[in-house]
């Protein structure tokens, strides 16, 4: 088995996340530092910063967490700003975030120690569809959303399609409900700079057919069995 799919299915991190502790030096088998693509068998000892990685099934867990802004999308933070870890009940094992919402994005985030579903959810072939509101300052129409509906250029390569529409507009702002099905960084704030708009507010909510259903902002609750179901047939 792959050390990333294996640190996946032991629930330290997600695959891409297990990727860049191995590039950083962080996991060793049978005490010599790994590489990408190392293979390991039942018999491997597997550390990861010196912790060793039990061999054992590891039971499954799921969490939706609505994430408030000012807060990071990781574990740990050596700038020692607020991760979302600091926001879960004690005795929740360990997990991690399903992709990430930027520090200035709030909104609904998974946390788990799936590696399989994280992949699934996360990986671009699967095109799962995320919705954002987003407020976006001064006066906006639909046909100014044309442009992000068809695709915008960033960084030499166009945005996927996406649906978009218009919730709410007044003099001095706009609010927009946009359907991705992407990941790219800031993808969302940048589409709305390249036509000359700027994102003052942005919250995801809804992924797949998962949404926040009324959970309080920094609030965390378990996925239930039917959710989970619906998340690993997207």
């Amino acid at each position: 088995m792959r050390i990333n799919k294996f640190l996946a299915e032991k629930g330290v991190a997600s695959r891409r996340g297990a990727d860049e502790m191995i590039k950083s030096g962080r996991v060793t088998v049978n005490g010599k530092t790994a590489e990408l693509g190392t293979d390991i068998s039942e018999n491997d000892k597997v550390e990861v910063d010196g912790a060793p990685i039990a061999q054992g099934e590891v039971s499954l867990v799921y969490y939706v967490m609505n994430k408030p802004k000012g807060v990071v999308c990781t574990m740990s933070d050596d700038r020692g700003r607020k991760t979302v870890a600091d926001l879960l009940p004690e005795g929740i094992g360990r997990v991690f975030p399903v992709g990430r919402l930027d520090y200035d994005t709030e909104g609904l985030l998974i946390l788990t120690n799936d590696g399989d579903l994280a992949y699934a959810l996360t990986h671009p072939s699967r095109e799962v569809q995320k919705t954002y509101l987003a407020k976006i300052e001064g006066v906006l129409t639909e046909k100014d959303l044309n442009p992000i509906r068809s695709g915008i250029e960033l960084d030499g390569v166009l945005t996927h399609k996406c649906k978009a529409h218009i919730v709410e507009t007044n003099k001095e702002y706009t609010k927009v409900h946009l359907t991705i099905t992407e990941g790219r960084n800031r993808e969302i704030r940048r589409m709305f700079e390249a036509i000359g708009k700027n994102v003052s507010f942005l919250k995801r909510v809804k992924i797949g057919s998962l949404t926040l259903s009324g959970l309080d902002r920094g609030a965390v609750r378990p996925l239930s069995d039917r959710e989970v179901a619906a998340l690993k047939n997207l």
